[in-house]
């Protein structure tokens, strides 16, 4: 299968100034190569039969009449490969001389698009060569040779796939992405989810920056691939030179980038499915579309490529980087800034909360373990924008059958190193009495005995909040809500859930900032001590004093279901496509692995939705988020039937 993907390049092949014949040779192999690259779209410079910098040659009929010639050459060579090419050369029409890109596949040569905006300031004199194309949709038809007598000719054409409705192809020319209002805006309004620049780019000290930056806003701003290709080696250095600086975005990110004078090809594995999810989901985009009324004036040409595309399998080579961990960064700066941004949000939400009730006080239970102590340090990151002492953050310890010493002495050093007051309430006895009132028996370790002491202690915190004129803060994280995993008004309880967007792989980059970020040396060192614990709900009696009872045996990596839950509700991808694309994200786990913990994560996701339902307030700061009041709307008892079938199938 393509689950949906597309490989794209952009290329930058050797170029002889006015050299129309060797330009085109060198863009023949260019194009055999990516073909054997499994590529199905290669996009050329602009003018690269003929080199952009011919100046007055332009105007030599000679130079013309060859362009054209070889670009008919170009579409008889490669006739045989199922690949959308797009180059560059002048094209006489009328009484003007156009800086053109040509669309070829199968050896037709499907359109000619002029180029809009002609720039004629600084180093650049277009305008003594080339005319800009005329405004609105005037598609007319020009004539290359007795082979190809009527070829479409305008701005605003779009490359279709005959069966496969997520691939629509569009043009612009390098200055036309430069201007406040670039054609690709149109091109995308009007349905294009790919769109190629055709560029001769010069360099200049700081251009490559703003060039990257202003491809990936473009590619944003549309929510379209956006494939720019750059003119290089061989172009004339009488007063410039070119970089060939080759760039591949989608959405706003840069999935292939080619180095400064580097030349050659770079390629990338658009997904075109993701694209056509994410206008979708942002809803304005649809209406955008809808108030520009651009698609019924484009000339719309049918092709078959994307069922020759390249079938991608789990094991075979990816021009594209899949993120095991897509909620955390794998840049470390971009981490750290991630890491303050996020704790700077949750604190800022909490300390809205705590301001609107006039709370001095908050009540906390703190086991030991990651999600408690990272709802601990931001409360005290909270009560210190609001200017209340720390004492008034009251830590509960509530050691029962499970509680290990490691966990308990954590949790006690925390709170007096942050500063919190710490209040210990032992509930084993209390826990007791609630079994022989429900004739429970103690040594049957089933889901009553563990979910009798997650309600006994949410029972203690919420009436010491009641004592304290306080509220209970959550501790409960997204992977939790995701799986359910949390008792039913026990911990999945309380009056403001600080972690409730946070995923449990985020959490434990969270704490280990908090860790370095701190000069307690004493605070950093519990904190290691906690991310070094496995992680535990500590309901289960321990063995020999260690912890019996670890989340992950029972669940599955918390890892594979931040990755299965991201690509579900980012983007509503299949079962399938998010197995293969965890297969390609180098997680450290076999396919059958990944696929067993991915049929136990949709199970749990559609049975536990209705904890989510009822979850406590708290802000999103993430993309992702499961509350019934914000991204998430699902009802309790949806069937995962179409789901779960899918996976059956999977093998």
């Amino acid at each position: 299968m393509n689950y949906g993907f597309f490989r794209a390049a952009a290329a930058s092949p050797a170029v002889a100034v006015a050299d129309c014949r060797a330009n085109a040779d060198h863009i023949i192999d260019a194009v055999r190569e990516a073909r054997e690259n499994g590529a199905s779209l290669i996009v050329f410079p602009e003018l690269s039969i003929t080199g952009y910098t011919c100046g007055d040659l332009f105007l030599q009929r000679p130079l013309q009449e060859a362009a054209a010639v070889e670009l008919e050459r170009i579409a008889h060579k490669t006739a045989s490969h199922h690949i959308l090419i797009a180059v560059g050369l002048p094209v006489a029409s009328g009484d003007a001389l156009y800086n053109c890109a040509a669309v070829l596949y199968r050896g037709k040569i499907l359109a000619l698009i002029p180029k809009s905006y002609i720039p004629n300031y600084g180093e650049f004199y277009e305008r003594r060569q080339f005319a800009p194309a005329k405004r609105g949709n005037r598609i007319s038809s020009v004539r290359i040779s007795d082979s190809f007598p009527n070829v479409p000719f305008g701005t605003d054409i779009l490359v279709c796939d005959k069966d496969d409705a997520d691939f629509v192809f569009a043009a612009e020319i390098c200055e036309d992405a430069w201007v406040p209002l670039p054609p690709s805006t149109y091109h995308t309004l009007a349905g294009a989810t790919v769109v190629a620049n055709l560029s001769a780019s010069n360099e200049i000290v700081g251009k490559a920056a703003y060039r990257r930056l202003l491809v990936k806003g473009q590619s944003a701003h549309t929510v379209s691939s956006y494939i720019y290709a750059d003119a290089g080696n061989g172009e004339s250095s009488q007063d410039m030179v070119f970089a060939s600086h080759n760039i591949v975005a989608e959405n706003g990110t840069i999935l292939a980038e080619s180095e400064l004078f580097s030349g050659g090809t770079v390629y990338a594995d658009i997904d075109l499915e993701r694209l056509v999810q994410e206008r979708r989901r942002t809803t304005s985009y649809a209406q955008s579309t809808e108030d520009a009324g651009a698609a019924d004036a484009y000339l719309k040409i049918s092709v078959d490529v994307c069922s020759h595309a390249k079938q991608f399998s789990k094991s075979g080579p990816f021009r594209r980087t899949i993120d095991p961990h897509p909620f955390v960064p794998s840049d470390t700066a971009e981490r750290t800034q991630r890491c303050e941004e996020v704790v700077s949000m949750q604190a800022e939400g909490l300390a809205k909360r705590l301001r609107h009730i006039s709370a001095k006080n908050a009540v906390i239970g703190l086991s030991g373990g990651l999600d408690s102590t990272l709802a601990l340090l931001v409360t005290c990151r909270a009560f210190d924008i609001c200017g209340v002492p720390r004492s008034g953050i009251r830590a509960v310890t509530m050691p029962c059958f499970g509680t290990t010493d490691r966990t308990y002495n954590n949790a006690c050093t925390l709170a007096k190193e942050t500063g919190a007051s710490l209040s210990e309430v032992p509930i084993a006895e209390a826990v007791r009495l609630h079994f022989r009132d429900i004739g429970q028996d103690e040594n049957v370790h089933d889901v009553t005995y563990e979910n009798c002491q997650a309600r006994e202690r949410t029972q203690v915190l919420m009436d010491m909040a009641n004592k304290t004129n306080g509220i209970v803060i959550g501790t409960g994280d997204l992977s939790e809500l995701a799986l359910g995993w949390c008792t039913y008004n026990g911990d999945h309880m309380s009056m403001y859930g600080v972690n409730s967007s946070i995923p449990k792989t985020l959490v434990r980059y969270l704490v280990g900032w908090f860790a370095d970020d701190t000069d307690n040396a004493e605070l950093s060192r519990i904190l290691k001590d906690i991310l070094a614990t496995p992680v535990s709900p500590e309901l289960l009696p321990p063995e020999q004093g260690i912890i019996s009872q670890k989340t992950e045996d029972i669940v599955g990596p918390y890892e594979l279901h931040d990755f299965y839950l991201y690509y579900l509700l980012r983007f509503g991808f299949s079962p399938e496509k998010i197995l293969f694309l965890a297969d390609k994200s180098g997680l450290p786990y076999t396919h059958e692995f990944k696929l067993r913990w991915l049929r136990t994560f949709y199970k749990r996701f559609f049975s536990q939705q209705f904890k989510r339902s009822c979850m406590p307030d708290g802000a999103k700061v993430g993309s992702v988020n499961l509350s019934p009041r914000g991204d998430w709307r699902m009802p309790s008892d949806a069937c995962a039937s179409v789901w779960l079938n899918e996976i059956d199938k999977l093998r």
